[in-house]
């Protein structure tokens, strides 16, 4: 008998829910209050991604071309699948000590699963996520990106004294 029961409360809270469903779904139908849907391609000049849109992982630069990536290879590390290649050199520096530098970091795109390990673990915020989502190539190796510019170099950051440090 219990069996009975249950079976049928199953159904009735399969069909509640479809209700539920459809009644957001009938209410947005007869009262349209904003479009949501894009006509894509048609809109692609005025096409406007939001803030919160994975399309690809970028190295931004600054003004100067500088960006802040240290190449300790903490992305490299974390990301699941090998989208991420980081090759260093270790040069030495105006005070004559050795300094390792990136000389490629390379980014894989047709690998990447976009899971945002790299972006959220790099410790000196040195990628992010760009918004160009047009991919389709017909050689995958254009998919294959450097993500440092050519003669770009690590940002300096201004040392920060202990009173900073506790405000």
């Amino acid at each position: 008998m219990n069996v009975i029961i249950n079976y049928f409360k199953d159904i009735f809270q399969g069909v509640w829910s479809l209700i539920q469903g459809m009644r957001v779904t009938g209410y947005y139908f007869f009262h349209p209050r904003q479009i949501v849907t894009q006509q894509y391609p048609e809109n692609r000049d005025k096409l406007v991604m939001f803030e919160r849109f994975k399309g690809e992982v970028i190295m931004p630069h600054d003004e100067n071309n500088q960006h802040r990536c240290t190449g300790c290879g903490i992305c490299e590390i974390n990301c699941p699948n090998g989208s991420i290649e980081i090759l260093t050199e270790t040069v030495i520096n105006e005070e004559g000590k050795k300094e390792k530098r990136i000389d490629k970091h390379i980014y894989h795109l047709s690998m990447c699963t976009f899971c945002g390990l790299c972006v959220k673990t790099c410790p000196s915020d040195a990628l992010a996520w760009g918004n160009e989502f047009e991919h389709a190539v017909y050689d995958r190796h254009k998919l294959t990106k450097v993500l440092n510019q050519p003669g770009s170099s690590l940002k300096k950051e201004p040392k920060s004294t202990a009173k900073e440090i506790k405000a």
